[in-house]
This record gives C-alpha cells, sequence and structure tokens, in this order.
C-alpha cells in the first residue's frame, strides 16, 4: 500500500502541480483541478478508518505522501488534512465534508464549555479551508488534550507571514460553537501531529533543492565549465547530499508507526533535525545558484521559502531541541539507551 499511495500522489502532483500551478496559487488561485485529484484517491483520508471512509493506514504508509508534497511545493493541504483526518479519529469521530486545515488553537471556553473563545496564528490556507482543526492543551499537555473543530466561516480573519505563500491567516473566535469537541486524553495533539508532517515535507523540500543544485551546477558554465567541477562548488554539494539524507532519515523514523499517533520522542527528534537542516540546505542552494536563485522566474525560491517557513511550523529546532534534552534528564537510566530504544524500537 506505501507504493501504491507513493506512485498515485507521485503522478497527480506531476501532473498538475507545476510551477506555474504553484505560482498562481500564491496568487490567490485556488488549485481546485489538483484539490479534486487527491480527494478522488482518497489520499485526505488515508489515516482515518475504514468505517469512516478512510484507507485505515499508519503514518508509515503516508510518509511518501507528505514527502511528496513537500519536493512538489503542493499549493494545497494534503498534509494538513492528512493529519487533521488522524486527529478527529484519534477521537473517535470524522470530520464534515469540506477541506480542513491544521492548527494550533489558544484560549480557553466559557463556564458553560459551549461555545469557545479561541485564536489560531499563522494558519496554512485558511483562506480556502471549510475547518480549523487543532487541539488545546490542558493544565498538562501530557495528560490530556482537547480537539477541536471549528468553523472558519466564524471567524474574524486577519492576513498572515505570506512567506511561503500558503494563503496563511490568522484567525480568531468569540463565543463560537465548535462543530466537533472531544478530549484527547494521552492521546496526539496537534503539536505533535503537525512536526510529524512538516519534517516530512521538509526532507522532501530538501531533496528537491538538492536535484535543482545539481542540475544548475551542470549547467552554468564559469571559466570554460561546468561550475560543478569546481573543488568548492563538489564541498557544497556534498554537504546538501548529506543533509538531503539526514533530513530523509529523520522524517522516515518519526513516521515508523502504524497507528494514528506517531511516536512523541521521533517527532521531536525528526522536527529538530529536519528544521535545522532546512536553514543550511537553503543557504547552500542559494549559494550554488547565485543571485538567479531568488529571482521570482526561478524555482528555487518556490522551495527555499516553504523550507523556512516550515522550519517554524509546530515547533523550531531551538523548540523540540529544549524538549529532547527535558525528557532526558527527567527520564530514568543513561541517555545512550534513551538513544538506542527511540532509534530501534519499533512504534
Amino acid at each position: 500500500m506505501r507504493e501504491l499511495l507513493a506512485d498515485t500522489v507521485e503522478r497527480i502532483l506531476a501532473d498538475l502541480c507545476t510551477p506555474a500551478i504553484v505560482r498562481a496559487a500564491e496568487e490567490g488561485a485556488w488549485p481546485a483541478a489538483l484539490w479534486r485529484r487527491i480527494e478522488e484517491a482518497g489520499l485526505p483520508v488515508a489515516l482515518a478508518p475504514e468505517r469512516d471512509g478512510g484507507a485505515g493506514l499508519g503514518w508509515r504508509d503516508v510518509s511518501p505522501v507528505l514527502v511528496a508534497a513537500g519536493r512538489h511545493a503542493a499549493p494545497v493541504p494534503l498534509g494538513e488534512a492528512i493529519a487533521a483526518h488522524a486527529l478527529v479519529a484519534a477521537a473517535g469521530s470524522a470530520l464534515p465534508e469540506g477541506v480542513p486545515t491544521l492548527a494550533l488553537f489558544e484560549g480557553a471556553p466559557n463556564r458553560a464549555r459551549s461555545r469557545w473563545s479561541v485564536r489560531a496564528r499563522s494558519v496554512p490556507y485558511a483562506r480556502n479551508a471549510t475547518w480549523v482543526v487543532g487541539t488545546l492543551a490542558g493544565d498538562d499537555p501530557r495528560q490530556s488534550t482537547e480537539l477541536l473543530v471549528m468553523k472558519t466561516a466564524d471567524a474574524a480573519v486577519a492576513p498572515g507571514p505570506q512567506l511561503a505563500g500558503e494563503g496563511r491567516c490568522d484567525l480568531a473566535w468569540s463565543e463560537a460553537e465548535p462543530a466537533l469537541r472531544a478530549p484527547l486524553a494521552g492521546g496526539p495533539s496537534a503539536l505533535e501531529v503537525g512536526a510529524a508532517l512538516r519534517s516530512a515535507q521538509i526532507a522532501g523540500g530538501i531533496a528537491r533543492l538538492l536535484a535543482l543544485a545539481v542540475q544548475y551546477a551542470g549547467e552554468r558554465k564559469q571559466f570554460g565549465k561546468p561550475i560543478g567541477k569546481f573543488q568548492a562548488i563538489q564541498q557544497q554539494l556534498a554537504v546538501l547530499g548529506e543533509l538531503a539524507a539526514a533530513a530523509a532519515m529523520a522524517a522516515e523514523l518519526a513516521h515508523d508507526a502504524d497507528g494514528l499517533a506517531p511516536d512523541p520522542v521521533r517527532v521531536a527528534c525528526a522536527k529538530a533535525r529536519t528544521s535545522e537542516a532546512a536553514a543550511a540546505a537553503a543557504a547552500i542552494a542559494h549559494a550554488v545558484h547565485g543571485a538567479i536563485g531568488v529571482t521570482q522566474e526561478h524555482a528555487l525560491q518556490l522551495y527555499t521559502r516553504r523550507l523556512w517557513g516550515w522550519r517554524l511550523d509546530f515547533g523550531s529546532e531551538a523548540y523540540w531541541t529544549g524538549v529532547i534534552g527535558r525528557g532526558v534528564l527527567g527520564a530514568d537510566g543513561p541517555a545512550w539507551q534513551q538513544i538506542l530504544d527511540a532509534s530501534s524500537a519499533r512504534a
């Protein structure tokens, strides 16, 4: 099934996710044909149970889908939709029809707990999403989180940062009734699920940077020969290849789970490693391309801008390394054994 999903999403994105479509989406044109094909293939509900119309797969199966979305800079909430359906399924429910996206909620309910005043910052694809799915941490995030599904149309909308061109907005709901509310006691949170999907997208984006840099280094000539023949460029491409391999392995480890909840320790390690790699990889790719890589006409900036945005989404490397450090210091047993356990045991 993993290979089938990978082939399916690759065909769809190769046909309908060209740089021209990505640029048009950044200008506000919703790629309806692309999203329709994605829905027809059942990709958004890949993790949802079969009883709810999904495929009942695990994170291990959908990992190639998320990597492909990053590699093609897919201008639709494919990863967000997969994660949103997974969270709702973990609560024993199903999402209403429409386009979902993923967010982290801040705020609190009123005393009656029927209406909520919450906000969500920098929500990707908020302009086109029907539903915003996320969690609100309780007093102890490790014990209980509150799953919320809020209707986008009920929110006050303010433009958010547009670095990645994903139609981001800041949303605020005042005394709004959720479409769905359910506790997730000891279950996954939007923070962990979002970090897992972003780690895979970052891995795919870095792989595309490597391909673009190698191609350009072979075509661009200086002093009568391709710049890829110069040792300095070769060394930079080698480092970029190392970053791509490290990100790919980190993302694969984060998604090595059969169920709806990825392992939180592996997610922390993956997001920390891929976010760190994203910044370094983007710098090398732009150094190889020179000034042309930052121009609107060149495809490179379509991917590096997304990497810079995804690096910060759902916790940067600074946040997740802090989580890892506190976990190691607060756990029993030697730190090296914890590393071995997280690296070898299947989730």
